[in-house]
C-alpha cells in the first residue's frame, strides 16, 4: 500500500497541476466571465476595463473611465438617475443629512487666512464667541495661515469627531493679542427650514428650502412657534426648493391633511402600486395653507402641492412647477460611490402624474425652462399648454391636470426683466456675499455690535456702496457690470439683505428679500379676503 501511494501522489498532484492549468487558461481575458458569470452584457464591461489595464500600451485611470461609463449608461435611463462620484459623496450626504460635525462657521480664504464670514447658528462656534471677520490662525498648535492650504483641507482640519476639542488662536480686529478658545466639536444643523415670521397678525411664513432629514422637525417646531404668536393662516413658501427625501414632505402634507386621506400612491416596474395616507392629527389641518411654488419647485415640493390640491386644501399660489414625478433609490457601488436610480413614478391623490416628457433627451429636458421662458408661460396663465386627455377632477370639483407640474389655483407672473434677473443671479451665485463681507470688514467692530432694530433703522445701503458693487462687479469680468439707475432701489435692497444675512441669519435676509415680493403679496392679498 505504501508502494501505490508513492505512485498516486505523484500522479495526484499532475492532475492538480494540469486542472490548475487549464482554469487558469479558462481565466484568460477571453474566456473568464463566462467562467464566474452568466451575464454576457457583465462580461463585456469587465472584460473591457481588464484589457485597459493590463494591455493598453499606457497607463490610464481605469477608475475614471469607470465613472465615464456609468454616467453615460445612466444618461440613457431618465434625467434623474444620477452617479455620485466617491469624492463627492460625502459632501452630498452631509447636505442631505441636516448637519455636520465640526466647529461651525463658514469662512473664505484671504490672503492664506481663514476668515470667519459667520458662525453658524446653533454650532459650538456661535456658542463661545466667535464672530465674523474673526481671523483663525492656529488650530491645536498647528499653524493654519501662509501655508498654502486649499480650502477642503482647511475643513477638514477644522472638522473631526463629535465632542473631540480643538484650541483655536483667533485675531480679532481691534483687539492686539491673540484670543484662545476652546471648542469642542459638535453637530452643526444644516438648516432647511430658512426662515419663518408672522407676515401680518393671523398669517405665517414658512420657507423650506430642501427636504432633508431634519426638514420635519425644523418645520414642526416653526408651525408651533408661528400658532403661539397667533398664526391662524400659514403660507408655506416651496420656491426654488428642488426637493429631498419623500418621507419628509410626506410628513409636512400630512400636518395640514385630515387623517386616512391619501397623500400619494407609487407605481414600480412591475406595477405594484403603494399607497401613503395622512395618519395622524396634524397641527394645521383646521387652518388655511397657502403653498407658494415657481418653475423651480421639484420633486418633493411637488409631493406637498399635489397632495393639498387634490385633497382640496388649501390654495396653490405662483408658476407651474419643475415637473419632477419620479422617485429614486440611493444605491451604493461598493467603492464609496453610489446611484441614485429611479424606482417608480409618484401620482397625486386624483392619480395624475406630473413628470414632464424627457423622450427628447437630457439637453432639452433641462432646457425646458427656456422654452416656457419663450413661450410666455411665465408671464401669462393663458401660455400654460394643457393636455385635455391628463385632465382630472378634485373631489372638490377643481380641475387639475398631469403631464408636467403642478399648475397654481392661483397664478402670479415673473418678473422677466434681464437686469433683474442678473442681479438675482448675482445675489443667489455668491457675488453680493463676499463684496458684502469686504463692506463689513471695512467697519466690523461696529457692524458685530449693533442689534437687529439698529441696523434695520440705522444703516442705509449709500449711492457709493452701489458704486462700489458696480466697480467689484467689473474687476471680476466687464460682462457683470448691473445697469444701476434703474435698478438701484432693488441693489440697495439685495445689498442690505446680504448684509443681513452675514450678521444675523437667514431669517433675516428671507424678511429682507420677501419685502414687496409678488407672490407673499397676492398671498396677502388672498388671505385677507378670506378672513
Amino acid at each position: 500500500m505504501r508502494g501505490k501511494n508513492k505512485i498516486y501522489t505523484p500522479l495526484l498532484l499532475s492532475i492538480a497541476c494540469a486542472i490548475g492549468i487549464f482554469i487558469g487558461a479558462r481565466m484568460n481575458f477571453d474566456t473568464s466571465d463566462e467562467l464566474f458569470s452568466a451575464n454576457p452584457k457583465k462580461q463585456k464591461l469587465n472584460r473591457l476595463i481588464d484589457y485597459i489595464d493590463y494591455e493598453y500600451v499606457d497607463d490610464v485611470n481605469t477608475d475614471s473611465i469607470v465613472d465615464v461609463t456609468v454616467n453615460k449608461i445612466l444618461e440613457n435611463l431618465d434625467p434623474h438617475s444620477v452617479y455620485i462620484p466617491k469624492d463627492e459623496y460625502a459632501q452630498v450626504s452631509e447636505n442631505m443629512k441636516g448637519d455636520f460635525v465640526g466647529i461651525g462657521v463658514s469662512f473664505y480664504n484671504i490672503n492664506d487666512t481663514i476668515v470667519v464670514i459667520k458662525a453658524l447658528e446653533g454650532g459650538p462656534s456661535e456658542k463661545i464667541g466667535i464672530r465674523g471677520g474673526d481671523r483663525i490662525l492656529y488650530a491645536n498648535g498647528q499653524k493654519l495661515f501662509d501655508r498654502g492650504i486649499s480650502n477642503d483641507s482647511l475643513t477638514t482640519q477644522l472638522k473631526g469627531k463629535e465632542n473631540s476639542k480643538v484650541t483655536l488662536k483667533v485675531l480679532r480686529k481691534g483687539i492686539k493679542d491673540l484670543l484662545t478658545f476652546d471648542v469642542k466639536r459638535a453637530k452643526v444643523p444644516l438648516k432647511s427650514v430658512d426662515s419663518y415670521y408672522m407676515l401680518t397678525d393671523n398669517l405665517g411664513y414658512i420657507k423650506i428650502n430642501r427636504f432633508a432629514e431634519t426638514t420635519f422637525d425644523e418645520f414642526s417646531e416653526a408651525i408651533d412657534e408661528l400658532k403661539n404668536k397667533g398664526a391662524a393662516q400659514i403660507a408655506l413658501d416651496l420656491r426654488d426648493n428642488p426637493g429631498g427625501y419623500l418621507a419628509e414632505a410626506i410628513n409636512v402634507a400630512d400636518e395640514f391633511i385630515k387623517d386616512g386621506k391619501l397623500i400619494l400612491f407609487t407605481k414600480n416596474k412591475s406595477g405594484a402600486i403603494e399607497n401613503t395616507y395622512a395618519q395622524r392629527k396634524g397641527k394645521f389641518e383646521n387652518g388655511k395653507v397657502y403653498v407658494l411654488i415657481n418653475e423651480n419647485s421639484a420633486s418633493a415640493s411637488e409631493v406637498v402641492a399635489g397632495a393639498l390640491q387634490d385633497n382640496d386644501v388649501g390654495t396653490i399660489v405662483g408658476r407651474r412647477s419643475y415637473g419632477k414625478g419620479l422617485v429614486q433609490r440611493e444605491m451604493g457601488l461598493g467603492d464609496g460611490s453610489a446611484v441614485r436610480l429611479t424606482i417608480a413614478r409618484y401620482y397625486t391623490p386624483t392619480g395624475r402624474s406630473i413628470q414632464k416628457p424627457y423622450d427628447h433627451g437630457n439637453e432639452a429636458y433641462f432646457n425646458d425652462y427656456m422654452r416656457r421662458y419663450k413661450n410666455g408661460e411665465l408671464n401669462s396663465e393663458d401660455s400654460i399648454h394643457v393636455n385635455d386627455s391628463l385632465r382630472y377632477v378634485t373631489p372638490g370639483g377643481k380641475v387639475v391636470y398631469g403631464g408636467g407640474g403642478i399648475i397654481p389655483d392661483v397664478f402670479v407672473p415673473k418678473n422677466t426683466d434681464p437686469e433683474k434677473e442678473k442681479l438675482t443671479y448675482l445675489l443667489r451665485g455668491g457675488y453680493m456675499s463676499r463684496f458684502v463681507f469686504d463692506l463689513l470688514e471695512e467697519n466690523r467692530s461696529y457692524y458685530n455690535a449693533i442689534s437687529k432694530a439698529e441696523f434695520e433703522n440705522k444703516v442705509e445701503i449709500t449711492e457709493e456702496m452701489v458704486s462700489k458693487f458696480n466697480r467689484y462687479l467689473r474687476s471680476i469680468d466687464p460682462r457683470l457690470k448691473m445697469a444701476p439707475y434703474e435698478h438701484k432701489p432693488l441693489l440697495k435692497k439685495y445689498i442690505k439683505a446680504e448684509m443681513a444675512q452675514q450678521l444675523f441669519g437667514t431669517n433675516a435676509f428671507e424678511r429682507h428679500l420677501n419685502d414687496n415680493d409678488r407672490i407673499i403679496e397676492k398671498v396677502i392679498e388672498l388671505s385677507e379676503q378670506k378672513q
